[in-house]
């Protein structure tokens, strides 16, 4: 390609929310689609799975629906980043709310919990490819020094939605029975969601080619990334997964942390509704407690994303996980609505200061052009935290017969995580800690 035809290609896809507006709108509205669908299964199907066959005390049978999740879910979001690097990021999209069909039926005509089972392998499905390439196309959208914001709009959005739609069906189930209110919920959801990525959602995968090319050329405007110095010049997706989740410190602390905040909101998919049913709240108090944890960590995120662009991300990442295990200790150590609703939003706060900010390190310190494989790597570790969470929760619960234990594993691995961030890894925001040479050698 000569330099006339870049230069005008790159004019097509200048950067910038503002100057992307409708199309970034359109990208929130799909991600607030997502949270709705994940948000339908988290208050009542906990509570429900002894009208599904699982006996007392089976926790990693009651487990196994987010493991499933999980495991699906991860090994879905890597496949998803090199998708959307290859055919685009629109294609992608789709393909998750078509995967997404099967999941209103499956739970309005289950048998037993197998049933719920295989409906979250095809939910991990559907939010591996659909909640990836929002976030991937709202950064393609953005500038360098919106990032942050971008990514804490659209984790608002998901997890906002997935607030509402928690205490949603939790209400919808008391008023018409919960098979039947999952099955509209979230089959309308789905639905409205397939039809407007049809008509309205453009392509954004021009805008990280463009952006690639300006660094390459040297026309990049701002300080250089720390983009590390890949092996191969135009590397694959195992190379990059590799590089991701071990090869570079930084990115390799980042990814644990990824995990560590997954186990700790399994422990709230999975345990808290039990616990806090235990102490005596129905389905629409704990559907109160999940609902405030998700929407206050998702209105959190349009303050943490945007801070994170001025003061750097590390720091915010690393007390998050504090934060987050301080909600956890107040949920086991206080009592009542009022004392469970102030920790869930504690954790709300820890969570929003975390999650968003991890996306953006990652971004900052990848190059564009592999953008998609690099989120996408990250993106496993994170999400396959849904199954490790699952599996070593539930299994501590299982063995001590009784869920408590499991928040301390959960506190402790907090502590440790935020930790091995704030001593592990360095700032990767370009305008804090730029690279002194064009790209950091491993």
């Amino acid at each position: 390609m000569n330099f006339d035809s870049a230069s005008s290609q790159d004019e097509a896809h200048r950067r910038g929310i503002r100057l992307n507006a409708p199309q970034f709108l359109m990208q929130t509205l799909q991600v607030v689609f997502v949270g709705l669908t994940l948000g339908t299964e988290r208050t009542v199907l906990p509570t429900l799975s002894a009208d599904f066959g699982v006996t007392k005390g089976a926790f990693l049978w009651l487990a196994s629906f987010v493991i499933a999740f999980g495991f699906v879910k991860g090994l879905v979001n890597f496949a998803a980043g090199a998708m959307a690097d290859r055919i685009g990021r629109k294609r992608v999209l789709l393909l998750g709310w078509l995967a997404a069909l099967p999941i209103p039926f499956l739970l309005l005509y289950a048998q037993n919990w197998g049933w719920v089972v295989i409906a979250n392998v095809f939910l991990g499905i559907s939010q591996g490819l659909a909640w990836s390439v929002t976030v991937i196309s709202m950064v393609d959208l953005a500038r360098t020094d919106q990032r942050g914001l971008a990514v804490g709009i659209n984790e608002f959005g998901g997890y906002a939605a997935m607030g509402v739609a928690g205490l949603a069906t939790g209400i919808l189930a008391a008023t018409y029975g919960p098979r039947v209110a999952l099955f509209g919920f979230s089959l309308g959801v789905i639905l409205l969601a397939a039809l407007t990525t049809l008509w309205f959602v453009r392509e954004t995968r021009g805008f990280a080619h463009a952006e690639s090319r300006a660094h390459r050329e040297g026309r990049h405007d701002g300080p250089k990334a720390r983009i590390p110095q890949t092996r191969t010049e135009e590397p694959g997706a195992w190379e990059i997964f590799l590089l991701v989740s071990f090869r570079h410190p930084t990115l390799r602390a980042l990814s644990q942390a990824g995990v560590t905040n997954k186990v700790a909101d399994t422990l709230v998919w999975i345990l808290f509704p039990l616990y806090l049913h235990q102490r005596g709240l129905g389905l629409v108090g704990i559907g109160w407690v999940t609902g405030v944890y998700a929407a206050v960590w998702g209105a959190s995120q349009l303050w943490s994303g945007p801070l994170s662009d001025r003061i750097g991300r590390k720091w915010l990442i690393a007390w998050g996980l504090w934060l987050v295990a301080l909600g956890v200790l107040g949920v086991l150590l206080l009592d009542g609505l009022a004392l469970w609703l102030a920790s869930a939003v504690v954790m709300g706060i820890g969570m929003a200061m975390l999650y968003p900010n991890i996306i953006a390190a990652v971004n900052d310190i990848s190059d564009p052009r592999w953008r998609g494989a690099s989120l996408g790597a990250y993106r496993y570790w994170r999400d396959t935290g849904y199954a490790i969470g699952g599996l070593i929760l539930g299994g501590v619960a299982q063995l001590t017969d009784h869920v408590t234990p499991a928040f301390w594993v959960t506190l402790v691995l907090l502590l440790l995580s935020g930790a091995w961030v704030a001593f592990g890894s360095v700032e990767t925001h370009p305008r804090i800690n730029p690279a002194a040479t064009p790209n950091d050698v491993l």
